[in-house]
């Protein structure tokens, strides 16, 4: 902690104690003191600190707040870092701090460098920060921006706070998405080679996928075409994969935002922690089948609804891939608290992940999600929707 804020403590610790003694003394009334705060005045003539404490002492004893902060200013303690102590209308107490101590904190100020004022509130208590966390299929946009800039910065005040933290980019690299990313690069990758090749109906059809493939022209050539089409479609994917990830790094460096860890969505799959997952919750009963389907009983939590996990071929929701993700982040890794910024558009999912992180045993309370609001972009005056599918 620094010299400042330990001197604003010692300011809050010496107006507490004088109350009390006032208490003591019979100048005033014995009732429970309320919040004891410093602030600094709007008014450098006010000092270098202000407290309203005898404005709320004067709620609940009902004697004038000049009268109370006359009484506890002429107890209160001088500590070596105060020059003065005043006291002002209506009801205020007022601080001057010494020069000399002022001037000698500069010293301390440059010393200390970037870590001047961090505190020790975490203790060390190990926090996961995930944001931003942008399909890898295609470029980020001005909205992840600023999903970005308010994670890094939380999790910058928060390592200044004292906790351990670990900043995080959930790469969502299976699923439906990453297979209509996969054949789209294929299409474009045979058009591109003069190949009439048709693209699939759901897939990602903006210009960037075709600079793409025309890089992955230009370093491999045709080679692609001489392999199975599967095979074809999953080595390009791979690539593709790989590249797209390559420039999301590279934006969110400009930006001046750097990840310790980019968990990889599919290792939940191959290291079978998802299937534990379904299988610990089956146990605990909140996995059912119904409607061909499995779902989570989220009714058993207090939700509205049941939520699907596994749809009727077999295929998981992107909810059940979350759930397996968090059972990671807290039974695998073993974070205090857990941070997920989501955008907007994932406001409804917040209480049915809580409902799962209590499904697993640990406390709600440990998941704290902060929804980053969209970003409205016009275009000659006319609402335009993001989309890297649409390509705009």
């Amino acid at each position: 902690m620094s010299e400042v804020l330990k001197v604003k403590q010692k300011l809050i610790d010496s107006l507490r104690q004088a109350a009390s003694k006032a208490q003591q003394s019979g100048k005033l009334p014995s009732v429970i003191l309320p919040e004891v705060s410093v602030e600094r005045p709007q008014n450098p003539e006010y000092g270098d600190y202000a407290t309203s404490f005898p404005l709320k002492l004067a709620r609940s004893t009902g004697l004038d707040p000049l009268a109370i902060a006359n009484s506890i200013a002429e107890l209160i303690i001088h500590s070596p870092e105060v020059a003065g102590i005043t006291v002002a209308p209506p009801g205020f107490i007022n601080f001057t701090l010494r020069n000399d101590w002022l001037t000698q904190q500069v010293d301390s100020i440059l010393f200390s460098g970037d870590s001047y004022g961090n505190i020790e509130l975490g203790k060390g208590n190990r926090v996961q920060v995930e944001f931003v966390s942008v399909n890898p299929t295609g470029p980020l946009h001005v909205g992840h921006g600023r999903g970005a800039v308010l994670g890094s910065t939380l999790a910058n005040v928060l390592t200044a706070a004292g906790f351990e933290v670990e900043k995080e980019y959930y790469i969502n690299d299976s699923g439906s998405q990453i297979d209509a990313f996969n054949r789209s690069l294929y299409a474009r990758y045979q058009q591109s080679l003069g190949i009439d090749a048709e693209m699939p109906p759901e897939g990602y059809f903006g210009s960037y996928m075709i600079d793409l493939t025309k890089e992955i022209i230009a370093e491999q050539g045709d080679r692609f075409l001489k392999l199975p089409a599967p095979e074809a479609v999953l080595q390009l994917g791979q690539l593709g994969l790989a590249k797209i990830i390559g420039r999301i790094k590279q934006d969110l460096e400009l930006l001046g935002v750097s990840f310790d860890v980019w968990f990889s969505e599919k290792s939940l799959y191959d290291n079978g922690q998802f299937q534990k997952v379904m299988s610990l919750l089956r146990q605990r009963g909140y996995i059912t089948e119904k409607e061909s389907a499995t779902w989570f009983v989220s009714t058993a939590l207090g939700e509205d609804k049941d939520n699907v996990v596994l749809r009727s071929d077999g295929s998981a929701t992107y909810f059940a891939n979350d759930i397996a993700y968090h059972y990671n982040k807290f039974l695998e890794r073993k974070f205090d608290q857990v941070i997920d910024i989501w955008g907007a558009d994932h406001q409804g999912h917040v209480s049915r992940m809580k409902a799962v992180v209590s499904a697993l045993g640990i406390n709600p309370e440990q998941l704290k999600v902060i929804i980053s609001q969209m970003v409205t972009l016009h275009r000659g005056g006319e609402l335009v929707r993001v989309s890297k599918r649409s390509g705009d």
